[in-house]
Formats: structure tokens, sequence, C-alpha cells
């Protein structure tokens, strides 16, 4: 329901789409069938138009160049490279020219990179232009021009994209000494390439000594990279190495290697490259941290010890509590506690391989998205929102859950589905031991990755098993006796915390309105389980009575949800530091300032993250020491999805926030710090980054 919208929006665009496309060809189809006389050169071009000039006169034998000059109408609009990437459409040119002329290959720009949906596109933001060399034939003796010929384009926004179509009729003159340097030059020397594997390794002569801020390959060759993937780069001498994964449906083949590769900084050469040998080793210089997993006892410690951390989360500890002392009844048999154990771990187990399994599922189909994705989704917030409220209801003696109960019996079915719950609203944040095994579950094997979420499972529920199974830890608990009706009430006030938090954390995803319209379907959950424990007391039925008063709410806010729903996307975060929003190019300039670069990744929903920026990010010390430094701070929001943000936390190697990089001045790479930072730490940095 909360994607309605979306879906419409898609569905419109789609039909926008073709009409263009139909109204390009309608204009097409009596364009050429006239003579070729000159004509408007900006018909079907409204978007981005484009003009066509000529320098000088043509001469037999030597280089003659054309130059195709776009203008976008406005900074939403871009064009594309000859090789547009996972989307899009580079340009179709066809000049009426004399057979036999010759048209060279075109000479572009250096492109750059945008990620719109989890698709990687090659675009031009702003005026741009192509160069066409053309060598003139003997025929040039009667040429009288001008030279015509038509071009099929494409303009997009990051909403929608319009077939572009002009006649065009070249005018003598132009910027031509502007537009030779803006074109990315040729290298003299050829580079070397090989298919290693699932990776294209190439080998480009660069000096050893020349600067790259943040390098990027565009290889023509379709079909034969993935886009998205991150690319690894080490140097050898003077020769700059580069590693790319290759497209998983592509060819995997190539006779030969074109492309740009880009400097960072917007400028960048053209190479090609033959089938070769590509050096190995060298120091890396770019791309992802670590990319060779960790030892697996490593990954497997981690996963353990980061599960067993999360219990102390807020909203988990209350359960495991309550569940804990449920075992401390009165006349509990050993067959009974190991049988809870088992069917809570279960619960956790499956829990986590369940979400696990859907996020390598949604990567593999594209999806640009992270551990803890479904915090992500306003609707999931919501039912967490209403089901906190409930268990908080709970545990004040509103009304009685048998599987969350601490004087009832033990049910294994309740234990089951506290073992669910329990998984599930653990999992926003990474922590210390977790990130190591959750960045690289994404880039193992599926079945080697879903037993890290499992074992990640294995350490949430490892205590209440150990209960379940060792006795001398049963009776190290509290004797049963009254207080354990109090302890539950006082378990209240955490979960009743958690529930507050997510009634803030709704309202930071879908605005305010969308937070009132979520309060009164948890007013209704409320009233509903109010007149439950009523009926509880009396000895009544008492869950019918609950779906009819919880059902109209329920009712109001599916349909009231997605018509208030607002997004905040581009909202700079409040911070006392002087802060930018993320983006590849916002580093990029940050990095080529020559100053220290603080970027970190966070959340809303994230409680590691609230806790770091608490006690070490917002503090008076670390803003005037960053001011002393000159540091430049970058944030990255990640509490909605963000498919660039999600695809540079791959290429660090991790699966979630928090991230914290330290980019010293003129270091190619940063320093990933810790996951927990120390008050101190960030002052610190700045101290020695001066």
């Amino acid at each position: 329901m909360l994607h309605a919208r979306i879906f419409t929006s898609a569905i419109r665009q789609f039909a926008a789409w073709l009409l263009a496309l139909a109204a390009s060809v309608l204009l097409a189809v009596p364009a050429m069938a006239q003579a070729p006389a000159p004509a408007d050169p900006l018909i079907g071009s409204d978007n981005i138009a484009v003009t066509l000039h000529a320098e000088g006169a043509p001469v037999e034998g030597k280089e003659w160049l054309l130059a195709l000059h776009f203008v976008p109408k406005g900074p939403e609009w871009h064009g594309y490279w000859s090789n547009p990437g996972d989307a899009g459409a580079g340009m179709v040119l066809a000049l009426d020219l004399p057979p036999d002329w010759e048209v060279g290959e075109p000479r572009y720009p250096v492109p750059k990179r945008l990620v719109v949906s989890g698709l990687m596109n090659h675009v031009y933001e702003g005026p741009y232009t192509v160069l066409v060399p053309v060598t003139p034939g003997p025929s040039v003796k009667s040429f009288t021009g001008p030279v015509g010929g038509t071009v099929d384009y494409l303009a997009c926004t990051d909403q929608i994209c319009v077939p572009q179509f002009a006649r065009l009729s070249a005018s003598p003159g132009g910027d031509f000494a502007r537009w030779r340097a803006g074109a990315a030059p040729l290298l003299d020397a050829r580079a070397a390439f090989a298919i290693s594997g699932k990776t294209l390794r190439l080998a480009i002569p660069l000096p050893e000594g020349m600067g790259l801020s943040d390098p990027h390959v565009f290889v023509a060759n379709k079909q034969l990279i993935s886009y998205s993937a991150a690319q690894i780069f080490r140097r050898k001498g003077d020769a700059l190495v580069a590693e790319i994964p290759l497209d998983e449906f592509g060819t995997g083949k190539a006779e030969s290697v074109s492309g740009i590769l880009s400097f960072g900084d917007g400028s960048g050469v053209r190479f090609a490259a033959d089938l070769g040998t590509v050096p190995t080793g060298g120091e890396q210089v770019a791309g992802p941290k670590n990319t060779a997993t960790p030892p697996w006892w490593t990954l497997v410690l981690g996963a353990l010890f980061g599960g067993l951390l999360l219990n102390i989360m807020p909203c988990v500890f209350p359960i495991l509590s309550l569940k804990a002392i449920a075992l401390a009844r009165a006349g509990e048999s050993e067959a009974k506690a190991r049988a809870e154990g088992l069917a809570y771990t279960a619960g956790v187990v499956l829990a986590c391989i369940a979400l696990g399994g859907l996020l390598l599922a949604l990567r593999a189909a594209g999806e640009q998205v992270g551990w803890a994705f479904q915090l992500q989704q306003p609707g999931v917030v919501v039912g967490l929102l209403v089901l906190a409220a409930a268990i908080t209801a709970n545990f004040a003696g509103l009304f009685e859950l048998p599987s969350l109960s601490i004087n009832g019996g033990g049910e294994k079915t309740g234990a089951f589905m506290t073992g669910l719950l329990a998984a599930f609203v653990a999992t926003p944040c990474t922590g210390p031991f977790m990130a190591a095994a959750l960045g690289a579950a994404l880039l193992l094997p599926v079945p080697q990755a879903l037993l890290l979420f499992a074992l990640l499972g294995l350490g949430l529920a490892l205590p209440f098993l150990l209960l379940g199974f060792v006795p001398p830890l049963r009776r190290m608990l509290p004797k049963p006796g009254a207080w354990m009706e109090r302890f539950r009430r006082i378990m209240a006030i955490p979960m009743g915390l958690t529930a507050l938090a997510l009634v803030w954390l709704t309202v930071q995803l879908g605005g305010r309105s969308f937070g009132i319209i979520a309060l009164v379907l948890v007013f209704g959950v409320l009233l509903g389980l109010f007149v439950v424990g009523k009926l509880q007391r009396s000895g009544k039925m008492a869950w019918p009575a609950f779906g009819l008063l919880a059902a109209p709410f329920l009712a109001f806010a599916l349909i009231a949800l997605p018509n208030v729903y607002q997004t905040k996307a581009g909202e700079a975060r409040e911070s006392i530091l002087a802060s930018q929003t993320f983006s590849e190019q916002a580093l990029v300039d940050a990095r080529g300032s020559g100053k220290p670069v603080f970027l970190y990744f966070t959340a809303d929903w994230c409680v590691t993250c609230k806790v770091n920026e608490a006690s070490s990010i917002e503090r008076e010390s670390t803003r005037a020491a960053f001011e002393k430094a000159g540091v430049i701070t970058i944030v990255g929001d990640w509490t909605r999805r963000d498919a660039g943000i999600t695809q540079f936390l791959t290429g660090q190697g991790a699966a979630g926030v928090p991230l914290y990089l330290w980019y010293a001045p003129g270091a190619q790479r940063p320093e990933q710090l810790p996951q927990v930072l120390t008050p101190d730490l960030l002052a610190e940095k700045a101290s020695g980054g001066r």
C-alpha cells in the first residue's frame, strides 16, 4: 500500500515514454521523406538541444572535426556516453557525406557516474560536446556543403526518459579550442587486458607520480563488465592496474577493450587495450579495502559474539529477561526448560536466516540493500511500532499474552514466536563483532553466507539456550515470588521507550501526518487490548472483541497512511558540525581540497549510530578541533533506502551502518575507524591531521 504512488508514477512515466517515442517517430518520418534541405536543427530536441558545428573547411586526406554541442534545458536533464551503462541509450548519428569520406570514432568528454534505483548510468550533466573526426576523400573538390544529417539520442531526469531526434545542418565556427580540451585525450601507448576468472584486469600506462583522487574505468565494450561493481586499482611502476568484475550475464569475452579512465576530478584519458600480460601485485590505491574475506574462524566468532551483544539492545533485553525468569518458575521440569530453549533458539535462527536470505536474494536481483533494510520501509516500522506498543501493554499488565507470560506455563510455540520477535527487532545495527562477518556474507557463496546469518542468530539465542540446558545457571536466578510481577511491569519502561523511539522514527520516515495516523492505529490497537484484558480477567472469550475494535482503526490506517506519506530525501541532518550531504562528487571535491575529511554513515533507526553521535560526534570539543584543523565533514543518511550509499558501503566491505572513514590529506585510501567511538577519538584525529 505504501508504494502505490510509486507504482502509479512508474506507469505514468512508461506511458509518457511511449508517447514521446511515438511523437519522435511521427516527426522523423515526414522529415526523412523530404529533400535533404537544411531544417530547424532543434526539431524534437526540446529537453536537450543539439547543434552541429564544423571546424574550418574540409581538406582532402586531413582530419576535419565536426562537433555536436548538447545543451540541456535545465539541470535536471542529462545525456549519455556511447555506453550508457545499466540503462539509457547512446546517440545514433547519421551524416550525409560522400561515400569516399571516412568518419572516425566520436570523441567524448569524461562521463560521470549516476546511480538511479540501483542502476549505474554513464551520463553528462550540463552542456557537453562530442567531437566527430572526418577524413574527406577526393570528392571534397566538388563538395559545396554544408554537412547535414540526423541524430537520435536520449534525454533523462531521475524520473523520466524522453527520446530525442534532431535533423542537423552544420554551421561553421564554434569554440573548438575549448571543446578539444574537454574531450578525453587518447593515450599514446596501448594498454593491456586479461580476463582472469570473473574479473577483467587492465594495465593502463600512467606515470607513477600522477595523482588519482577517485579513479573509475568507463569500459566502452557492452555486456562485458558489471557497471555497478566496485573497481580495485593498484600501482605497479608506470602502470595502473584496474580489476573490474565481469557482468554475470555478459559475454565474458573480448578481442580488444577500450574506454575512458576517469581520474576523479573531471579529467581523464581514453585508452585502447590489447590482450596481453597484466602485472600482478602492487600497492592498492583505490577501491574496496580488504576485498579478500577474513579467515573463516574470525567470521564465525564475529557472528556469534555480534549476535550475543544484541541481547543488550533495549528492545531485546526485556523480552530475554522475562523469558529467563519464566524458566525459574517453581515446578519447571528439565525437559520443559530444554524444549523452551530449543524452541526459542529455532525461532531466532530461522528469523536471521530468513532476513539474510531475503537480503541476498534482493541483492542478486540488482537491488541495492544492506543489513537492516527492513527498517528503511515505513510500513515495516509502523508494524514494529504497533508491536512494541502491544508488548509494552502486556508488560504493564493491560492484557495477557502466553508467550511473554511469567506466570503461565511455558509453551514451545510461544517460545518459538518470541524468538522470531526478538531476532526481528534486534537487527537494526551492526555491532563491533558483526561488521566483518556481515560484510563478508555479502561476498561469500550463498550456503556460507546463510551459515553466518544462522550463527548470528545462535549468538542472539545463546543466553536463553544456556539457561535451558544448564541447571546451575537457572539456579542463579532469583527465586520465584511476587517480585516477578513487579519486575515485568518495570520492563515495560524500556519497551515503552522503544515504542517512543519508533514513533520518532515513523515521523522521520514519513512526515508528521504519517506519524499521527500511525499513533491513531496504535490507539485503536491499545483500546482493543484494554478490552481484551478486561474480558480475560472476567474469564470471558476475549480476542473476538479485539478484532471488532481494532479493525476500523486498521482499515483507516491502510487507507490514510499511503496518502499522507511524505519523503524527505535530500534534507540535511541537523548537526553542530558544518557537514555536507554525502555524494560521490562531494567526496571527490572534499578530498581534492587538501584538507582532512571525516565521512560517516548513520541512520535514525541505528542505536549504535545514535550513541556514537551523542558521545563522540556532536560534541563541542569535536567541533572546535574540526574547525581548527579545517576538517570537512560529510554525512550519509541511510535512514531511507539510498542506492548510492548502499553501493559505497558495499565497496568498503560494510553490510550496514555505522561506518566511519577518515581521509588524511593526500592519502589514497581512508582509515576505517572503530564502530564504537571513544569520546576524544575524533578530536585526536583532527589534531594529528593538520
